[in-house]
């Protein structure tokens, strides 16, 4: 299969997807190819296909050319892919995700995945980042890194398993032929309806679970009641509703929930959903124009904060913190934001998974550490 999704839908259950023999693909290489294709897939989803593909984060430039990202990376910076057709088989049952394979069971063990960041570097990076937020610079920085393996396994074997694994959010299996994306993301970038309603739900806000009930608890008590978490959570909100506010009919921005705690397999999640209605008018690339990146794999505001990430990642992010998703024919979209994503590049035999975390002045070095390395915990990874 060249594509597959199991996606939660927005009135309940899971939209699960095959797809294979496109009709036709679009591949934008360069900043100046991206809106095009955006364009290409939401024309291609009003001629009746259903169009799969993705966005890297490096796509960002194409929308502002203030936004600041690092050269490289072997992925294009768009891909879709339109198909006449697809199978839709059932969504697994409970019994199936339990019978599941581990998924650290695959060749990419943990033993193998090595962090492309030092704790050193990683202290050093909040530290500036603290330092610029005192100055006023900026509010909040999503700082990431990547973690690296040798790849010699089998991608899609390996997706099922990580999705039997993260059973309710927004999973996609992109074969690109030279590269494999699998991305287990918990996170809706936006879910757009043909009537226009356009919701978007960031997760900013995380927690640890634990095998010991009263210590989960505690830790979802924690996630609830925290100032720091509630904070980066509505400085996010604060930046999707103003985003929104570019596309959306005058007045019809709403925020439909504020600070959610979801129970992830391996993490506590905080959650808020706003909604608006596009405005006449308003396409797919002009969706991108006023979202992309998501906020909450930015900070805030979201120039001062990508110019911050320019300056203390490791690398280029690619796929990770960009969106993968799927158009329905007659042009309903959902995109994910591409977090618990997993690129692997088939000829270099080489995979590469990010991890990160929203920077606030009020943060802490081994603070945001444990939280990277509780968010490696969906890889089958035990540090």
């Amino acid at each position: 299969m060249l594509a597959r999704f199991d996606f939660a839908q927005e009135g309940g259950g899971r939209f699960v997807a095959h797809f294979g023999r496109p009709s036709g693909l679009r591949i934008a290489h360069r900043v100046d190819e991206v809106v095009a294709t955006l364009a290409w897939a939401q024309e291609r989803a009003h001629a009746g296909c259903w169009v799969a593909g993705f966005v890297a984060y490096e796509a960002a430039p194409a929308f502002d050319p203030a936004f600041a990202v690092l050269p490289g990376g072997s992925l294009p910076l768009a891909w879709f892919a339109a198909f006449p057709e697809g199978d839709f088989p059932p969504a697994p049952d409970q019994g199936a995700i339990d019978r599941a394979p581990d998924p650290s069971g695959d060749t990419a063990t943990a033993a193998r995945w090595r962090i492309a960041t030092s704790r050193r570097d990683a202290d050093a990076a909040i530290a500036a980042i603290r330092a610029q937020i005192a100055a006023g610079g900026v509010y909040q920085v999503n700082l990431t890194t990547r973690l690296q393996t040798a790849w010699e396994g089998d991608a899609a074997a390996w997706f099922d398993a990580l999705r039997a694994s993260q059973p309710d959010g927004y999973c996609a299996y992109l074969d690109l032929g030279s590269h494999r994306i699998v991305s287990v993301s918990p996170e809706l970038f936006f879910d757009w309806s043909e009537e226009g309603v356009l919701t978007t739900r960031p997760m900013k806000g995380t927690a640890p679970r634990d095998a010991d009930p009263d210590r989960d608890a505690g830790f979802a008590r924690y996630l609830r009641e925290s100032a720091k978490e509630r904070a980066e959570n509505l400085m996010i909100v604060d930046l999707l509703r103003s985003d929104l506010g570019r596309i959306a009919r005058t007045g019809s921005v709403r925020v439909a929930s504020l600070f959610d705690v979801a129970a992830l397999p391996t993490v506590w999640q905080m959650t808020s959903t706003v909604r608006c209605r596009t405005s006449a008018g308003v396409g797919l690339p002009e969706v991108f124009g006023a979202l992309f990146p998501c906020g909450s794999v930015t900070g805030a505001p979201k120039v001062a904060a990508m110019r911050g990430i320019a300056a203390h990642e490791p690398g280029p992010r690619g796929v990770y913190c960009g969106a993968v998703g799927l158009l329905r024919p007659g042009g309903h979209a959902t995109f994910n934001v591409a977090i618990r994503t997993v690129a692997v590049d088939v000829p270099a035999r080489r995979a590469e998974c990010g991890i990160g975390s929203g920077i606030t002045y009020d943060s802490t070095a081994a603070g945001e550490w444990a939280e990277w390395m509780a968010k490696t915990r969906f890889l089958g990874i035990g540090w």
